[in-house]
């Protein structure tokens, strides 16, 4: 059975390696990106609730008094 020629596989992935990696450089380059992205300010609506109008408690069993 003869063997498989493997002298070329070296050149030929580093070549394809070198080739994506040039290829996906020039592609994220030329995207344009924001520089200095800004915060939007957003306005927090307040809505009203029927347990904000009194004051309540809740009484947790860890919380009393010990005996």
């Amino acid at each position: 059975m003869p063997q498989l020629d493997t002298s070329t596989w070296f050149v030929t992935m580093f070549s394809l390696i070198t080739t994506l990696f040039i290829l996906f450089q020039l592609k994220f380059s030329s995207q344009n990106l924001p520089q200095m992205p800004t915060t939007k300010i957003m306005k927090s609506t307040k809505t009203k609730t029927p347990w904000e109008q009194k004051w309540t408690k809740t009484y947790l069993p860890l919380s009393l008094p010990q005996q």
